[in-house]
């Protein structure tokens, strides 16, 4: 397995594992498979040059035998630049538990590190006990805030966070 960052040029491949993601995992993302296919091509374009802009937002993919198998995003909070998020996270069914997920999770924490954030934030929908294990084993922690699943509004979302020794 390899992880490496989204290319300029891959917005393509940014549409086809977010749609892979969204319909194998509904209710992990704040969007649906219906409204995320009826974007135009501009829409995946502009996504991709959000997140291949140095020192800004980043998406990062595991890939096995050079096909994508798993993605994660580390996001630049709009208001505080010490923050960061972590967004969107999936990994494929087939590769769950071996790895993939912890991987992605290392290499948002060294972005986070290297970008001088001193927290990471993230949402997760109530019951992803796998999910929620993950970020646990990494130091993430409950902060008590709750909200609703935008895309699924019966279900309930769970905001996690880390705190991080930010870089002088």
């Amino acid at each position: 397995m390899y992880i490496r960052t989204l290319q300029p040029n891959e917005s393509k491949l940014f549409r086809e594992i977010r749609l892979r993601a969204l319909a194998e995992s509904p209710n992990a993302f704040g969007e649906t498979l219906q409204q995320a296919q009826a974007q135009p091509e501009t829409y995946w374009e502009e996504l991709t040059d959000s997140v291949t802009q140095p020192n800004s937002h980043v998406m990062f993919l595991a890939e096995q035998a050079e096909q994508a198998v798993g993605f994660a995003f580390g996001l630049v909070d709009r208001k505080d630049a010490k923050v960061g998020h972590i967004g969107g996270m999936w990994v494929d069914p087939t590769f769950r538990a071996s790895g993939v997920g912890y991987a992605l999770m290392t290499e948002i924490l060294t972005w986070a590190d290297q970008q001088r954030r001193n927290k990471l934030e993230l949402w997760v929908t109530e019951g992803n006990v796998k999910a929620i294990s993950l970020y646990e084993r990494v130091g993430f922690v409950d902060t008590g805030k709750r909200g609703v699943l935008p895309s699924n509004s019966s279900l309930q979302i769970i905001q996690m966070s880390l705190r991080l020794q930010a870089s002088k």
